[in-house]
């Protein structure tokens, strides 16, 4: 009950583009007890059906920049290769660890948008 749960709120936020497979590898390792290395592979499996549904969605909304997609499509798969090569050889600690910083940096970067941004609507009142 709790992976159909998870899937479909990680789909949501997938499909909203902020990164739903954050949430599924928190969920799955956190309070699934999935061994790190397994939970991203997980969420890589889960990434093709949920961007392929969010793609067709963007196209129907003509919200694609082809060439820009296309440049980091090509680029980011290079990237995909060479992150998946290292992840699998490091160990389960420190992949934790690099999820965990990387959660903070995003969460950081989030706080500080929203400060700005009330910033922004308290001057104009």
């Amino acid at each position: 009950m709790w992976e159909m749960i998870t899937g479909f709120v990680s789909g949501i936020v997938s499909g909203t583009g902020m990164g739903g497979g954050t949430i599924l590898i928190l969920v799955l390792s956190v309070f699934l007890g999935i061994e790190q290395h397994t939970a991203q592979a997980t969420n890589l499996i889960f990434f093709v059906p949920t961007s392929i549904t969010a793609i067709i969605v963007a196209i129907r909304e003509k919200l694609i920049e082809w060439k820009i997609g296309i440049t980091i499509a090509i680029t980011g798969t290079l990237g995909a290769f060479i992150g998946a090569s290292i992840s699998t050889r490091m160990k389960v600690e420190i992949l934790k660890k690099c999820f965990g910083g990387f959660l903070a940096i995003i969460a950081i970067y989030e706080i500080y948008s929203l400060i700005k941004e009330y910033k922004l609507f308290t001057k104009k009142e």
